[in-house]
């Protein structure tokens, strides 16, 4: 089946389409700009979809090349037949074609290959095919020259030959994979003591391979890793055996065949079994790697794109104990205003000074919100700051925000670059401050595997996180749109068509030529060529140019049509720049929607695109998602008892159900079965990192500091 027809048929997409799509991605368009600009070509398929289509564009074209190269190396051998390259065009799979590639593949020194080279081969022809007396043949090959010293060492060297024919049949080894896929049993035991008790559960286990949750298959791997627990795939070996030798042995009478039933069993033994509980197990991990990243995926996604707090100045917290809260004022844009560094939790436990500095603070930079990392801590200074925000009094809140990777970044490279003058400490209090106004912008700086929203990252294959999680990044920055004249290196390298080079070299063109006023000047940007400028301007925004549309995400493509559907409806430039369009997309829809999209020469999906962008120039998306909760006092644990009902943010979405924040230090877990009534196949079809929940508090233990919640039992309470 050719590519184009497969896609199409795996993704229940139209034809034209597919075929779009593919030569879209051929041409070297980004995901952004096709899912974005492209929409009347591709059938307006968002850039989730366009990734995974993408995903598998790029593993059958690899799978194609390999049938390619395993096909010409048969024939180099003069070993190909129809037969073969009929299993090679129908394999699905790298490992189907890896199988009938086996037995031609050039091999090390083997038991198998040493008694080919004693011209043990026609001896164990003579074996397969079961038609006379192996051992008065096996006389014939005697020779002390060739090392075959008596009959019985021809015969076993024959075995040899043949354990490695069986195992090499690609058909028996594909029918014993689905046998340990579907039959196996995974069995663990721990092989040292586990004084944590973090591996406890599978000291002694054993479950169905065919039943096995991803999330456990991770928790195994690792306990392997860490040396705490051995796990081995069993199937039943007689089973196995029969499979291996039923192509082969005719008569259970003849001679030859307790020959090939030894051969068959000794390869299995060696060569079968390990091998393939090996691949099923390298299976199993990467099913269980790919959910754990398309989880890391899901949580990271709405991480990115939760609401700024916009206009605010913030005061930034990063707590700690010995070392004392360091703190940082930044004012609306970002820029850092103060330092200092207080020390309101032990073991100093100076409150009153600590109080005199951020009064001061607060009152000379009129601070709106102050931004508490979620840290060591943590709790000790949320008591403090709501303290003291209640003598204060006014305005002034407070939220907690998570600092995971807030280290990583302050002793960065790219976080050095950027203040020099300051310590990591204040560089961390600073990000703390800034993730409150603009997570996006922020987070972009940090590597996301320490952003700390996903289920055991860093055992998972770094490069394949990594481009997913790349994918991630691009899809938010180009989502949400970037300002052309204040965005960082860092948040520019993720627009669609720009890489870190041109990143830096757009921010050296803006520190040299000044702010830009129009999109078209990236055009004298160095190494900024046509192709990339087609890619990028429609994401790049410039508040207060010349031209609104330079602040929309209307494409320079398509300036012209969006000018004439103005002029259409009888609304000039200051109509669009003061937003008097809110009625625009009623006059279309009165005047016709197809008539209006003919007249400006666009296709509907874009016209209406754009109607969105005039009607409101300049909008973020994330202003239409729930706001951050802001606080102005405290809960603790111990005011927490069963049966009371609490709000929380949704903090991390994992297998089994998610953490919530519920305003203490620890964070609630709410199980899958306690997220509703009816069925789900995963909590993330439910949940979102951000979500606000309300939640009844289930279980509690104090002194191991776990929160067991209800999100169902909410609706029953009121009831």
């Amino acid at each position: 089946m050719e590519i184009k027809q497969q896609l199409t048929k795996e993704f229940k997409l139209r034809p034209d389409h597919v075929e779009n799509i593919l030569k879209l991605l051929d041409e070297g368009n980004t995901i952004p700009f096709i899912a974005r600009y492209r929409k009347e070509m591709t059938g307006a398929i968002d850039d989730q979809v366009l990734r995974e289509l993408n995903d598998r564009y790029e593993y059958l074209k690899n799978l194609n090349k390999r049938k390619v190269e395993v096909a010409s190396a048969i024939t180099e051998q003069g070993k190909m037949t129809d037969d073969i390259q009929t299993a090679i065009n129908g394999a699905q799979t790298m490992t189907e074609v890896e199988d009938i590639y086996r037995p031609y593949k050039q091999k090390k020194k083997t038991r198998a290959s040493v008694a080919i080279e004693k011209g043990l081969q026609p001896l164990a022809d003579f074996i397969l095919a079961q038609e006379g007396n192996p051992y008065e043949y096996a006389e014939s090959f005697i020779s002390d020259e060739k090392g075959v010293a008596t009959a019985q060492d021809a015969i076993n060297g024959a075995k040899d030959i043949i354990a490695e024919i069986i195992s090499d049949n690609a058909e028996i080894r594909k029918k014993l994979r689905g046998l340990f896929e579907n039959h196996g049993e995974m069995q663990v035991k721990a092989v040292k003591e586990d004084e944590k008790g973090t591996y406890s559960m599978y000291s002694e286990y054993s479950e169905l391979v065919s039943e096995i949750k991803d999330h456990r298959i991770l928790a195994i791997n690792r306990g392997e890793k860490e040396e705490f627990l051995k796990a081995k795939i069993y199937f039943n070996p007689d089973i196995a055996k029969r499979v291996c030798t039923a192509k082969y042995i005719k008569s259970q009478q003849s001679e030859c065949a307790a020959l090939i039933e030894e051969a068959a069993d000794d390869g299995y033994d060696r060569l079968i079994e390990p091998s393939v509980e090996r691949e099923v197990r390298a299976k199993l991990t990467e099913r269980a790697e790919e959910q754990a990243i398309k989880m890391f995926e899901v949580n990271l996604r709405p991480l990115l794109l939760q609401p700024p707090v916009k206009g605010k100045v913030v005061l930034g917290l990063d707590p700690g104990f010995r070392t004392g809260c360091k703190v940082a004022v930044v004012d609306e844009t970002g820029k850092v205003l103060a330092t200092s560094v207080i020390y309101p939790v032990p073991p100093k436990n100076d409150i009153e000074g600590a109080k005199k500095i951020m009064k001061e603070l607060i009152s000379k930079h009129k601070v709106d919100i102050i931004s508490i990392g979620n840290g060591t801590a943590s709790k000790e200074t949320e008591i403090f700051v709501a303290e003291l925000i209640k003598e204060i009094g006014g305005n002034i809140s407070y939220a907690v925000v998570s600092e995971a990777g807030a280290s990583v970044y302050s002793a960065s490279k790219l976080a050095v670059e950027e203040f020099p003058d300051f310590d990591v400490t204040q560089r961390s209090a600073v990000s703390i401050a800034r993730r409150l106004q603009d997570p996006l912008a922020e987070l972009i700086k940090i590597d996301p595997k320490s952003i700390g929203v996903g289920q055991y990252q860093h055992d998972m294959n770094s490069k394949r996180l990594d481009t997913v999680l790349a994918g991630v990044l691009e899809d938010c920055v180009n989502s949400v749109g970037v300002d052309l004249n204040t965005a960082s290196v860092s948040l520019l390298k993720y627009v669609s068509g720009l890489n870190s080079g041109i990143a830096k070299n757009i921010v050296a063109f803006r520190e040299q030529n000044g702010k830009f006023t129009s999109r078209s000047q990236l055009l004298k940007v160095s190494k900024l060529g046509e192709k990339a400028y087609e890619q990028c301007a429609g994401f790049l925004r410039i508040p207060g140019a010349e031209n609104i549309l330079d602040n929309t995400a209307v494409h320079p493509e398509s300036y012209k049509k969006a000018e004439k559907l103005i002029s259409l409806f009888g609304y000039s430039d200051d109509d669009v720049r003061n937003s008097k369009l809110s009625e625009l997309s009623d006059k279309v829809k009165m005047f016709g929607e197809i008539k209006a999209a003919e007249y400006c020469e666009l296709d509907k999906a874009t016209m209406n695109d754009i109607i969105a962008e005039l009607v409101k120039p300049g909008r973020d998306i994330r202003d239409s998602l729930p706001q951050r909760k802001l606080r102005k006092d405290i809960l603790g644990i111990d005011d927490l008892a069963v049966g009371m009902e609490v709000e929380g943010t949704v903090r991390n979405v994992i297998d089994f159900g998610a953490f919530i924040d519920i305003g203490v230090h620890e964070d609630g877990l709410v199980h899958i079965s306690e997220i509703t009534d009816r069925y789900i196949r995963h909590p993330s079809d439910v949940l979102k990192v951000g979500q606000q929940v309300k939640a009844v508090i289930i279980s509690l233990d104090k002194k191991k500091h776990r929160i067991g919640l209800s999100l169902k039992q909410v609706k029953k309470q009121a009831n």
